[in-house]
């Protein structure tokens, strides 16, 4: 995909709309449709077996809809469809996205025996008081029952992103609803109510969070995605997670390349730990920003005794807590260090902050081998706008560059614009032109940096205004404060510069390959042959096909 243009493209905003749709606060929330009528719906979990019933809670102005699913894969396959299904209108509490929606049961049916593991998309269609189709989307995911299951991958969608950056009803980990004032983001939120516009399903030319232009000179930062999602309609955070930005793209492309795919949730690796030992090759993808401490001692765990973990992903950066049996998510984030009650606790570990953070002391590099602190902003705002759009490749000789034609210095993914969003990466010089962490960057012994791109924690210029900034300057005094105990000047000026790396490593009778960026499975999705080739590399390897 060639990306050459250097005009931001044009929504029909105002000025003041397109800043509205950036800096605002904007968001799904029951009534919002007015006279024309609207349709929710969501499922009493993220995930079920093979035969399990499903609690699907409607919410309507209409008092009959028809429900239809698919699943979402390679080729969209037709599993249940009903009509003239009962619904009614549901009250829902102000604060539902802390404590969920509440609706009662509309409607139970049971997870077909022959349903294959994958994403379930479902599709309510009701009759609007206009009498034009009003309609709304939800997912689900049928999970593998345990057992050995050679040959196949398993692919864990980031479900812990998905309900941190769910706007529906108001608050989620970003902005919200919620204290005294009503404008603080929810330090716990709720998988009880629908998905926010835009996470299920999207048309394709939805924009994507790295810019799709050549920015013009001295021209203050614009952000395609969110005045697209304005003018639109969709959730101003569709572009940051949930299935259709993300973990679809890979899920669809495995499949099309001919490898067997089942897809779990982050809760499975939380829950049910042994799911992983099923499988020789598990793999995560897309924005995975969200984990608690189950989920990486699971990941651990399985790596150590023999697994090979394949991350394409960036952002492991947020300590979570599960509540309510896995109904409710905790991340005080910024804020964990003044009000998270597990700071003031004997056990400070478990404080829902930065990995990296010095009372938690589980810096993401552990796991994966690489920092979210260490990477952050690409392609975006006034992070690195211009940049190489792929990694930078050091080591082509890596077996998992064979058969790509990779040179030294070569770009890999520039094509399909791999290398954007957020990255992790690590602390690292070079000696004889190749990169290698530094003694005090936390990578795992036998480490080795692949491939290596630049990113940004602030937007900095000197010719945009501080008014014009969407990112500025917060997460770089957060990540000083968080490393250095610092928010002063020399203290951003020596965390502001980051990285994103394609990292590899041994663990012990494992195997980890890391390529830290959230769009790597744009690049996918956009048919870019050569990071195509190292991922079916990568999944060759870890499945010894």
């Amino acid at each position: 995909m060639k990306m050459t243009s250097n005009q931001f493209p044009d929504f029909g905003l105002t000025p003041e709309q397109r800043r509205e749709a950036v800096l605002g606060h904007y968001f799904e929330y029951p009534g919002m449709d007015g006279e024309r009528g609207e349709i929710w719906c969501y499922t009493d979990a993220y995930a079920y077996p093979p035969g399990a019933t499903v609690r699907l809670q409607v919410s309507s102005t209409a008092a009959l809809f028809e429900l239809e699913i698919v699943r979402d894969g390679a080729v969209e396959t037709p599993v249940m469809k009903r009509s003239g299904i009962a619904a009614r209108w549901q009250d829902t509490p102000d604060q539902c996205s802390v404590v969920g929606c509440g609706w009662e049961t509309t409607l139970e049916f049971q997870v077909g025996a022959d349903w294959s593991s994958g994403a379930y998309r479902v599709t309510l269609t009701a009759e609007g008081r206009d009498r034009s189709p009003i309609r709304c989307h939800h997912l689900f995911i049928v999970r593998p029952e345990a057992g050995r299951k050679p040959g196949r991958v398993l692919q864990v969608a980031a479900t812990g992103s998905w309900t941190s950056y769910n706007t529906w009803g108001g608050s989620n980990h970003y902005q919200g609803i919620t204290g005294p004032n009503r404008d603080q983001y929810a330090t716990t939120v709720s998988i009880e109510r629908p998905f926010c516009r835009g996470f299920v399903q999207l048309p394709i030319d939805a924009p994507r969070v790295p810019l799709e232009i050549y920015s013009p000179m001295a021209v203050a930062p614009r952000y395609p995605h969110m005045e697209w999602a304005y003018a639109n309609g969709y959730s101003k955070k569709y572009a940051s997670s949930g299935w259709a930005s993300y973990d679809s793209h890979f899920f669809r492309w495995a499949e099309r390349e001919g490898y067997a795919v089942d897809l779990a949730t982050q809760h499975e690796l939380h829950f049910n730990p042994e799911i992983l030992d099923g499988y020789d090759c598990v793999v995560f993808v897309g924005h995975d920003e969200y984990w608690t401490w189950e989920m990486r001692d699971a990941v651990d765990t399985y790596v150590e005794r023999g697994g090979h973990a394949a991350r394409f992903a960036g952002n492991f950066m947020w300590q979570t807590r599960l509540e309510d049996g896995g109904k409710r998510q905790v991340c005080y984030k910024y804020r964990s260090r003044a009000e998270d009650p597990a700071h003031r606790s004997a056990d400070q570990t478990r404080t829902s902050g930065s990995w990296e953070a010095a009372e938690i002391g589980r810096p993401g590099a552990s796991t994966f081998g690489l920092n979210a602190t260490r990477g952050l902003y690409v392609g975006w705002g006034g992070c690195a706008p211009r940049g190489a759009r792929g990694f930078p490749v050091y080591r082509p000789e890596h077996w998992a560059f064979a058969g790509t034609g990779i040179y030294y210095g070569d770009i890999l993914g520039a094509e399909g614009h791999a290398f954007g969003y957020e990255v992790d990466g690590l602390d690292y010089i070079i000696r004889g032109g190749l990169p290698e962490p530094t003694q005090d960057s936390g990578a795992p012994d036998g480490l080795e940096i692949l491939a290596l791109g630049m990113s940004s924690l602030k937007e900095e210029s000197a010719d945009i205004p501080a008014d014009d900034q969407f990112l500025s300057d917060a997460d770089a005094k957060f990540v000083a404060e968080t490393l250095i105990g610092d928010t002063g000047e020399a203290a951003v000026d020596r965390v502001k510069r980051g990285c994103g790396m394609i990292v590899n490593f041994p663990r012990g009778k494992g195997e980890v390959f890391h390529a830290g960026s959230c769009e790597w499975v744009a690049a996918l999705m956009r048919g870019d042959a050569m990071v195509e080739r190292v991922t079916a590399n990568v999944l060759n390897r870890y499945l010894k096909r």
